[in-house]
């Protein structure tokens, strides 16, 4: 699959969870904002209804792409995965050459990327750069600031 969109078992869960929320509840509730919209008689000129319809198309734009990501997901079986090389599906920890700081990463999908939560895309920078490494080996990193060296410390799940 060409497009194929990497998960983790829990970021295909939460997509699935928002889905079925969207469709099952989310739907049926605009579809209420538009009938009652409707009963106020002349919809040409009817904000109520101009903004429920609108809310409606970004609705099913938002359904349309989850459903789409579903299609194309490949979910990373986390068992299977070998811990002694960093990969989808794997938390590493880190050790910052030159400094003492310690960072711990997991590696998903670009779609569960969450930075500011220690989820990093192995499309990213740091996370291209600690694909297939093992313990102790140091990754290369290219930031626009120049090179940051980080030293594989732990591969866990």
């Amino acid at each position: 699959m060409a497009d194929e969109m990497l998960l983790t078992r829990e970021g295909y869960d939460k997509i699935v969870i928002e889905h079925e929320e969207l469709v099952t509840v989310r739907r049926k509730e605009v579809a209420e904002r538009i009938k009652e919209a409707i009963s106020y008689g002349d919809i040409s000129e009817n904000s109520e209804y101009d903004s429920a319809k609108n809310e409606q198309a970004e609705l099913e734009e938002r359904i349309n792409k989850l459903e789409n990501m579903l299609r194309k997901a490949r979910i990373i079986d986390e068992n299977a995965i070998p811990k002694d090389r960093v990969g989808v599906g794997l938390k590493v920890k880190v050790k910052e050459l030159g400094t003492d700081e310690i960072l711990e990463f997991a590696i998903v999908g670009s779609t569960e990327a969450d930075p500011f939560n220690g989820k990093i895309s192995n499309e990213s920078l740091v996370g291209a750069a600690l694909l297939g490494k093992m313990k102790e080996e140091i990754a290369e990193v290219h930031v626009p600031d120049g090179v940051v060296n980080y030293q594989i410390i732990d591969i866990f799940r």
